[in-house]
């Protein structure tokens, strides 16, 4: 009886820890997540508002510029969702896919001349635009290679598997007790499991981020999008 107390003591100490470096694990890797998915996002938003401001100040130019502007953009657009989105999603894209588009847009827009104040204006706005609706890209590509690597993976599943151990340590007098805290925990985990691996691919699977936002600047009536 007299060693019972400080070897109960012992293992609930033990399960604290375990517990503790479960919970700081689990936090560290969500955050990084989370993270990402959120500058999936922002650069997705980053990039249909630039093009949206490109769309605007194009207004300002004789028709046969303003049209071609819009051509470009809107098929910078059908090249995002058809291909550009599939591969991300693959994790197949990379920097080396140039945005054709957007440099033939800058490169117009460049030999522009401006017959007025606010057509130089414009066109210095335009290539703000372009500038930054590529740097936009940019980031959601380098996103898109963004997961959760296998060092990490084992990592959760061994502290896991340790955290369960400590706790069936500390309940082994008590099977009933025992048998409800390890379904409580391991629903914990799965839990965990189950969130960090929807949100670790921000462009691929139920949850993930869409191109939605850069349809909606399509200017023409038809745009061609698959399925």
């Amino acid at each position: 009886m007299t060693e019972r107390g400080p070897l109960r003591r012992s293992r609930l100490e033990c399960y604290r820890h375990w517990v503790s470096f479960f919970a700081l694990l689990v936090g560290f890797i969500a955050v990084e997540v989370w993270n990402n998915f959120d500058k999936a996002k922002v650069a997705v938003a980053t990039e249909a508002g630039a093009l949206r401001a490109i769309v605007l100040l194009a207004g300002t130019f004789p028709e046969e510029q303003k049209t071609r502007t819009y051509a470009l953009v809107d098929r910078h657009i059908e090249v995002a969702v058809n291909e550009g989105w599939p591969a991300m999603a693959q994790r197949r894209m990379t920097l080396s896919t140039l945005p054709t588009s957007l440099i033939e847009a800058l490169h117009a827009t460049l030999d522009l001349k401006p017959a007025g104040d606010n057509q130089r204006i414009a066109q210095s706005e335009i290539i703000k635009a372009l500038e930054t609706a590529a740097d936009a890209r940019r980031q959601r590509i380098v996103v898109s290679q963004s997961a959760v690597g296998t060092v990490k993976w084992a990592g959760i599943l061994l502290m896991g598997f340790c955290t369960l151990v400590a706790i069936a340590m500390v309940h082994s007098d008590n099977r009933l007790a025992c048998a409800i805290a390890l379904i409580l925990f391991a629903t914990g985990i799965a839990l965990s499991l189950l969130l960090i691996a929807a949100y670790s691919r921000p462009f691929t699977g139920e949850i993930s981020v869409g191109p939605d936002l850069l349809k909606q600047v399509i200017t023409s009536g038809q745009p061609s999008f698959n399925p």
